[in-house]
Formats: C-alpha cells, sequence, structure tokens
C-alpha cells in the first residue's frame, strides 16, 4: 500500500493531453498525493462511456461532451485552448482555399456529374472539431447535413483513413493535421486559432461522484494538473515537452509532427487557459442547439453553470500560491 489516493484517468493520443502528462512524468501527482493511473483510449466514445460507469474517475474529455453529460461529469478545469484545424486531402487542397473558397463548385459539379458527396471527418458528434468544421463548411456555401458526408472517426485513424481514400477533409486536434503534412497525405487549411482565437477545446472531465464524495482528492488533482499545464506552457520545457509527447505510452508520433503541431497556438496554462468559462459553455450549448443536438427549451445558463465549475478550479488554483 502506498498510502496515496488512486485515481484512474483517461486520455486520448493528442497534444493537449500534455498537462495530465507532465503531471505523471514529473510525479506531480504523487506529490499532490495521489496514485494516478493514466489510462491510453482509443475513442471519444470509449472515454465517454468508461466514464459514465465510473471505470474512469475522469478523463481529458471534449468540452462539449461534458456538458452532454448533463451534470452527471463535470468540467473543472480547461485544459488548452487553440489546436485543431480543418485538413483536406492533397488532392483537394490544390482546388480549396483557407476559408473553403471552391468547395461549393466542387461539390455542384460532383452532383451534377452523379459522383458521390465529399466525405469530411470529426472525432465526435459533441466536440469543437464537429462545430469547427461545421462553421467551416457553411461560409463556404456548403451545407454540413445535406452537401457533404459527416463521419466520425478517432483521432489517431484521422490520417491512414486519408491516405487510404476513405474521407476528404477532417477536423481534428494536435497532432495529426501535421502528422498528415509531414506524410504528404492533407494540408491543413485553417487553423481553430484562425477561426476564433483562443478558443476552447479540451476540459478535464471528473464525474460528479468524484467531486461529491472525494472532493480534497478532486482538489489535489486539479492542482497537479495546472502544474503540468504551467510546465507544459513554459518555453524552456518544449523540448522536453516534445520528447514526453513522443513516447509510445502517450502520443507516440515522431517529435518533427510534434514541434508543428505546436506551432498552432496551442496554449495550456497562460493567460487563464485552465480557467473552464462560463461564456465557452455557452457557446458550445449554442452549436449543439444549432446542429440539433439540444433541445432549443433547455436551461442553458443552467446547464453551463452546473458543469463548468470554475469555483473548483479557482480553489485549487489559488491553493498553489498558499504558503505550506
Amino acid at each position: 500500500m502506498s498510502g496515496l489516493s488512486d485515481l484512474r484517468l483517461g486520455f486520448i493520443p493528442l497534444t493537449d493531453c500534455a498537462p495530465l502528462a507532465a503531471a505523471q512524468a514529473l510525479g506531480f501527482f504523487e506529490e499532490e498525493g495521489l496514485a494516478v493511473e493514466l489510462v491510453r483510449e482509443a475513442s471519444w466514445a470509449t472515454i465517454r462511456d468508461k466514464v459514465a460507469v465510473g471505470a474512469l474517475d475522469g478523463a481529458h474529455m471534449l468540452g462539449p461532451m461534458a456538458l452532454a453529460a448533463e451534470g452527471d461529469v463535470l468540467a473543472p478545469l480547461a485544459l488548452n485552448r487553440n489546436g485543431s484545424a480543418v485538413t483536406v486531402s492533397t488532392a483537394l487542397a490544390g482546388a480549396v482555399g483557407p476559408s473553403g473558397e471552391g468547395l461549393a463548385q466542387i461539390v455542384a459539379a460532383r452532383r451534377v456529374s452523379g459522383q458521390g458527396p465529399l466525405t469530411f471527418a470529426v472525432v465526435f458528434p459533441q466536440s469543437m472539431h464537429n462545430y469547427l468544421l461545421r462553421d467551416w463548411l457553411a461560409r463556404a456555401g456548403v451545407d454540413p447535413d445535406r452537401d457533404v458526408r459527416l463521419v466520425v472517426i478517432p483521432p489517431p485513424r484521422m490520417v491512414e483513413r486519408m491516405r487510404a481514400g476513405e474521407i476528404d477533409g477532417f477536423c481534428v486536434g494536435a497532432p495529426w493535421n501535421a502528422v498528415a503534412e509531414a506524410q504528404g497525405v492533407g494540408r491543413i487549411l485553417m487553423a481553430s486559432s484562425q477561426f476564433w482565437p483562443g478558443g476552447p477545446d479540451k476540459v478535464l472531465g471528473v464525474t460528479a461522484a468524484l467531486a461529491a464524495q472525494r472532493p480534497d482528492d478532486l482538489r489535489a488533482c486539479l492542482r497537479a494538473v495546472i502544474r503540468g499545464a504551467a510546465w507544459a506552457d513554459a518555453p524552456q520545457n518544449r523540448q522536453d515537452l516534445v520528447e514526453l509527447l513522443a513516447r509510445p505510452d502517450f502520443v507516440g508520433v515522431a517529435p518533427a509532427a510534434l514541434i508543428r503541431a505546436l506551432e498552432y497556438e496551442i496554449v495550456f496554462h497562460r493567460d487563464d487557459a485552465g480557467l473552464p468559462q462560463r461564456e465557452h459553455a455557452l457557446w458550445f450549448l449554442s452549436r449543439m442547439v444549432r446542429w440539433g443536438q439540444l433541445d432549443a427549451d433547455h436551461d442553458l445558463e443552467a446547464l453551463a453553470d452546473r458543469v463548468y465549475r470554475s469555483d473548483l478550479y479557482y480553489d485549487a488554483s489559488l491553493s498553489l500560491s498558499e504558503p505550506a
């Protein structure tokens, strides 16, 4: 027996798992009195299901996914801002501009010629990636529900599915856009920071039971992850961060792709990036309503306040500066 409190946290191999990876590798969890098992999962659906049944105490999670759980999952910490991008195949890249210029004409020509629709992939229905891609398509004059085919693919499989010719474009988090470019499979057209500078993305989602029954452990966990985020953001740690994420037990891709991915303005800690902002939650909920994932008569403000728990974040972050 270690005498430490046990927690199981899931993550997907993405650059924005960095705060969790750093907290584990640098011993921050242990220093906060926790024995944390980080579990590398294959898909966001697996993350959702394991958190729902209590097989995981929490996880690296899509912000809208936490909101879709209607209060069974809380988001007391944001893990990053920016980091996602829209990428299209090299075959399509020559005919489509960064804002989707030319895409509507391609869609119309394919319809007239009897070709099937273009296929685009997102990582999960309730995700920044789905909403970013849908807005990008809509601004280009393309109806995402009528003019193209949208499919869900786990982030680590995006590049191989594009290489196989099964998808024409995708929106995913770093580093998989950079991996597609490095392998000559696709080209990045628009980073999420161009769509919404400093826009939200992932959160640390935890079960409501953990918050209610083990508040001290949750506070310790948040402290450790905040410390991990601050370390990951520090420029002097960039090379060490790349080497850490390149490990097969974390993201497991070539360092060059991770370096390229970090150029897309991903932020883990600075400028209050860790604060789970009510405005971000409300924007996600507005997208969920717009795209038919949530009834318009929902009390969106109450749901945002129930899930995005800035009070828990402030309690943990302010305690980091308290004297021992």
